[in-house]
């Protein structure tokens, strides 16, 4: 057994459990009052049923915009008022906690505004959210994340990051504004000088900020994966780490070294930077760089099988990650999972779950798909704005 493993044979997670959700005009959900006990749920029925948008109701219990990343608008019932509201009740050993989120619309100029609430009381933002739960998830979207654009990469590395760190959402999110003013500016055939150093300033500041957190959770999760590698897993241990600039001058120089530099750096890149419409250095141009861990190839260049069973144990590794570093057992979301796993792999996975004491939620069209979970598994069914339980 790993220090790791003894660490967490050992150690005492809290491991919260949502017990009832309820949604109102959420999606293709006029209402829904749904009880929920145990640890392992399944969520079955045709496409388009809605099994995701309950995934995705779950999901706004973090920072972030969900896992389909879409607007707040979008996620209204397109019948509906404009408004929705998503709330669940979760059972945290002795006590019970009541999170409520969604859309409101103000009587007094017709406009929106996301409201948070714990136990009935209003808080400002979902970060109050991860003192009781931490959310990690996989989706279909990932499945192309090892050939498609470093973006998805990234935007893939920092939920991450979240998962550990609730405050680099707001990390990220000001760097992505800060760029897009210094591009504004740079489109201006005379932009203020002193303008483009103030914000050249912020882009330095945060985006050290940003890349610092992003190598602090590579290289927290690369230990364990590591600590824990199994060549003969079914879900293969990956090399990871960050590729760029700044992650490179961040391995052996002082932080604040770094942001002068970097500040220096998008000065002298100016007319580059404005000729592409974009800064080209810089996280926000970083890559993750992922290697298939017992055959030392690149991810990219693995089988579509290898590719998926990879991206599963990344993930489960992480919500290990998290458990260690939170204290909290993450719940887990799972789309669509079982489809493309031959039965070996299937049976692995059912098996992991339900040996890391988080509550797991999963979705699937084929109800044979989950034939190999244990008994004590909750499976609903899922119809159009209707989900039921199955005997």
């Amino acid at each position: 057994m790993t220090d790791i493993d003894s660490r967490r044979a050992s150690s005492s997670y809290r491991t919260p459990r949502v017990t009832r959700l309820l949604l109102q005009e959420f999606r293709s959900y006029p209402s829904l009052d749904l009880s929920i006990e145990g640890a392992l749920i399944v969520f079955v029925g045709d496409n388009g049923a809605g099994k995701t948008n309950l995934l995705e109701a779950l999901s706004l219990f973090t920072p972030g915009r969900g896992l389909r990343r879409a607007d707040l608008e979008e996620m209204a019932r397109e019948q509906g008022p404009g408004s929705f509201a998503v709330s669940l009740t979760l059972q945290d050993g002795e006590d019970l906690w009541r999170l409520g989120t969604g859309l409101e619309i103000q009587d007094d100029d017709n406009s929106s505004q996301r409201r948070y609430r714990i136990n009935g009381a209003s808080v400002s933002s979902a970060h109050h959210f991860t003192d009781h739960l931490r959310l990690v998830w996989l989706t279909p979207a990932f499945d192309g994340l090892f050939t498609g654009p470093a973006g998805d990469r990234r935007r893939f590395l920092d939920r991450l990051v979240l998962a550990l760190d609730p405050a680099h959402a707001s990390r990220v999110s000001g760097l992505e504004r800060a760029l897009r003013t210094r591009n504004k500016l740079l489109e201006e055939p005379s932009p203020d000088p002193l303008w483009l150093d103030a914000i050249e300033r912020e882009v330095a500041e945060t985006g050290i900020a940003v890349a610092a957190a992003r190598q602090e959770a590579i290289g927290r999760l690369s230990g364990l994966i590591h600590s824990m590698r199994d060549d003969t897993s079914p879900f293969p241990w990956a090399d990871i780490r960050l590729e760029g600039w700044v992650e490179a001058a961040l391995i052996d120089r002082a932080a604040v070294d770094v942001e002068d530099e970097f500040r220096v750096l998008l000065k002298t890149q100016r007319p580059r930077d404005r000729a592409a419409g974009r800064a080209l250095v810089g996280p926000q141009a970083s890559d993750l760089i992922v290697i298939h861990g017992p055959k030392s190839v690149a991810a990219e260049r693995a089988s579509t099988g290898e590719q998926k069973a990879l991206l599963i144990g990344l993930v489960l590794a992480h919500a290990r990650l998290v458990a260690d570093v939170s204290g909290i057992a993450p719940i887990i979301l799972l789309d669509e999972i079982a489809a493309h796993l031959d039965p070996k792999r299937r049976t692995a996975l059912f098996e992991t779950l339900a040996q890391l004491g988080s509550q797991v939620f999963m979705t699937g069209a084929d109800i044979a798909s989950f034939s190999l979970m244990p008994k004590a598994t909750q499976r609903y069914g899922v119809s159009q704005g209707q989900v039921d339980l199955l005997s």
